[in-house]
């Protein structure tokens, strides 16, 4: 019951702070700016009318395409939150010494840590969950489009944003939130970057290009697991043609493996928070 306690005092804590405000603010502001443009993108740019069956799988194709432009965007808003709001909550707490008033109770600290870490992942379902069908709504309501295998997509985003919630977690028990950030970020720009060598070097065949990728995508599988719900969300057509030129890349499909070892990863990661903060002098 002290778990679930902290998880609920941290989701009240964590949407009343203005960076998780700041995040839904800018969320809608988003939203309404991606249905306004969607709606003239798909109004005046040419794209023809017919019902025959070749036009309407050519404004599949648009919408889906405009649709995974957005999703990338709503993906990065996410991953930018969870490890916003969690960066400062040990470490913050450690060093303004508010995290007393939690360790002189009788509640180990391993459940402090489980915790927080389920009050987070709660605020970033909900977000994620607003967000990505925001969106998806923008689109259905102006197209009639509706995107393949949304559950899996999403659950998959989910779990990358979760890992990434989790690392900051872990960084935060240790150092200071300055250097949580710095970590954190720096991390996620070194698998952005690799991930996209490695899409890169597929297209091109070079093995060299995708073994930094796959290299990178272990460090943190972040891209790997966005790169698989994008996958899913593809149009049949680019499925099927084993292409996609969305937002990223995806030429070399992350594997069913990567997925598992990116939850592995996140168990890994919080087991080690919850080390880390009971070895903590605090």
């Amino acid at each position: 019951m002290a778990t679930f306690t902290i998880m609920r005092l941290t989701f009240l804590e964590a949407a009343r702070r203005r960076i998780a405000l700041a995040a839904f603010l800018l969320g809608i502001a988003f939203l309404a700016l991606f249905a306004i443009g969607f709606h003239f993108m798909r109004t005046e740019t040419g794209l023809p009318t017919s019902e025959d069956p070749g036009t309407t799988l050519l404004r599949s194709q648009v919408f889906n395409f405009l649709g995974q432009m957005g999703l990338y965007a709503v993906n990065f808003l996410t991953i930018a939150m969870g490890a916003l709001v969690s960066a400062d909550t040990l470490a913050g707490e450690i060093a303004s010494g508010t995290i007393q008033a939690l360790v002189t109770k009788p509640v180990r600290r391993a459940e402090i840590v489980l915790g927080k870490w389920l009050g987070f992942a709660v605020l970033l379902a909900v977000y994620l969950t607003l967000m990505d069908g925001g969106l998806m709504a923008a689109v259905y309501l102006q197209s009639g489009y509706v995107f393949p295998n949304i559950g899996t997509g999403l659950l998959l985003t989910y779990l990358e944003t979760l890992v990434v919630m989790t690392l900051t977690l872990a960084c935060s028990s240790t150092f200071s939130t300055l250097a949580t950030g710095g970590i954190v970020f720096g991390m996620w720009g070194l698998a952005f970057i690799g991930g996209f060598v490695e899409q890169v070097g597929a297209l091109l065949n070079n093995a060299t290009a995708v073994n930094i990728g796959i290299v990178s995508s272990l460090i943190l599988p972040t891209e790997a697991v966005f790169r698989r719900a994008q996958y899913a969300m593809m149009s049949p057509v680019a499925r099927s043609l084993g292409f996609s030129a969305g937002p990223l890349l995806v030429v070399s499909v992350p594997s069913l493996a990567m997925v598992i070892y990116a939850a592995l990863y996140l168990l890994a990661w919080l087991a080690l928070a919850v080390r880390q903060f009971n070895r903590r002098d605090l």
